[in-house]
């Protein structure tokens, strides 16, 4: 009978192709924001992804996103470092005009 080959102990596993290896976000702050910022424009149509909702609902979302990065930044402050507070801060400028001028408060 033929012997089955054994694995040798000190053979080395081969390395993960690119396509193997998994993104994995930086633990920060922005890892926080970053989804609530992201769900917020895709509900005010910014990217597409929910053309089928009616445009009241997709505003009511966007409105809850940007009131808790609101929440998430006021419940933060005093405990970020500058570029975290710039972050949440240009971020939520953002949103809110995007918001206010699709919820038609105002027009750019």
């Amino acid at each position: 009978m033929a012997e089955k080959e054994k694995p040798q102990k000190n053979q080395q596993k081969e390395k993960p192709s690119e396509e193997e290896k998994i993104l994995i976000p930086p633990l920060d702050f922005s890892s926080i924001v970053l989804p609530f910022f992201t769900q917020a424009l895709i509900s005010l149509g910014e990217i597409d992804e929910l053309k089928t909702k009616k445009e009241e609902d997709r505003l009511t979302l966007s409105k809850r996103l940007i009131d808790l990065l609101d929440l998430l930044k006021k419940r933060t402050e005093g405990n970020l470092d500058s570029a975290e507070e710039k972050f949440i801060e240009s971020s939520l400028q953002q949103l809110k005009m995007i918001y206010m001028e699709k919820a038609k408060i105002i027009t750019l």
